[in-house]
């Protein structure tokens, strides 16, 4: 069985996005950032740096497996299921390169936008403007892939539109704009018409109102 310790967050979205769309059952376990379950001890022995998701899974090849780290989570349940990751090659780069370039410029610069719009203590209109900009200029990067593939890297659905669908998801967090980005929007419109994406946000979104 897998288990996923989560919340509602956008990189917590990815796990259970994933667990649908590639058929595997699991058991989410709230975990809630907001009355600080991460920091108890016992949450601590699962991931020690205190942050969802984490993912267990007790029927890993070789023993239980702990994971953090949702890009990491993504490839690991990709490579289980054979599928969302090509086997090797042109494709799987481009994957990757999808992947490591939510890791290090979506994902960080919506993260930064919305911390310092909406949760700073006081406001600092220059990381306001500094990450506000840059995330919206990622968007810009993004519109232009798509504009050329029907998902982020290629024709086919891989754990890259998965990771880039989590802080997508949350958009209003970091104050970006989908104003002209027309193949992102078309791509958001797609992703969350698909039933694993559905039931996905359904279930995360219900660890926030137990």
């Amino acid at each position: 069985m897998i288990t996923v310790y989560a919340f509602s967050t956008p990189n917590s979205v990815k796990v259970p996005i994933a667990l649908e769309e590639l058929g595997l059952d699991y058991t989410l376990h709230a975990t809630n950032i907001r009355a600080g379950d991460q920091n108890t001890s016992d949450f601590l022995a699962i991931n020690p740096n205190g942050k969802v998701p984490v993912l267990v899974d007790a029927t890993a090849e070789g023993g239980s497996l702990t994971l953090s780290e949702s890009a990491a989570i993504l490839v690991y349940l990709a490579e289980k299921a054979g599928r969302l990751l090509p086997a090797s090659g042109a494709p799987r780069a481009r994957v990757f390169e999808q992947l490591f370039f939510n890791a290090s410029g979506l994902g960080v610069a919506f993260g930064n936008a919305g911390y310092f719009r909406k949760l700073a203590a006081e406001p600092v209109p220059a990381a306001i403007e500094r990450f506000g900009n840059e995330a919206q200029r990622i968007l810009t990067v993004l519109d232009g892939v798509l504009a050329r593939h029907r998902f982020a890297a290629g024709d086919e659905l891989s754990i890259a539109d998965i990771a880039h669908f989590g802080w997508l998801w949350r958009r209003e967090f970091a104050g970006v704009s989908l104003d002209g980005l027309t193949h992102v929007q078309r791509y958001i419109a797609e992703l969350e018409a698909r039933p694993g994406f559905q039931q996905g946000i359904a279930r995360t979104t219900a660890l926030a109102q137990g």
